[in-house]
């Protein structure tokens, strides 16, 4: 079971890689996203939620309008 975690948090951390570089390059940073280790807890085979976290206005803001630019193309 070990084993099953560790390819379950290998594969949450390379989305959460993936996410952080593409927020980035539009020009957000969330602060706190990161793995949920507790979701990753248990016998269950399902994949760990993302924590995308808390962020001040301004990242909001942010993040709302590079949204509205890629719902637009």
């Amino acid at each position: 079971m070990v084993v099953r975690s560790a390819e379950r948090l290998r594969a949450a951390e390379e989305v959460v890689a993936q996410l952080r570089g593409e927020l980035v390059g539009s020009g957000v940073t969330l602060p706190s996203l990161r793995v949920d280790l507790v979701s990753l807890a248990g016998d269950s085979d399902a994949y760990p939620l993302v924590e995308l976290g808390r962020c001040n206005l301004d990242t909001a803001l942010r993040l709302a309008a590079v949204l509205h630019e890629g719902r637009k193309r």
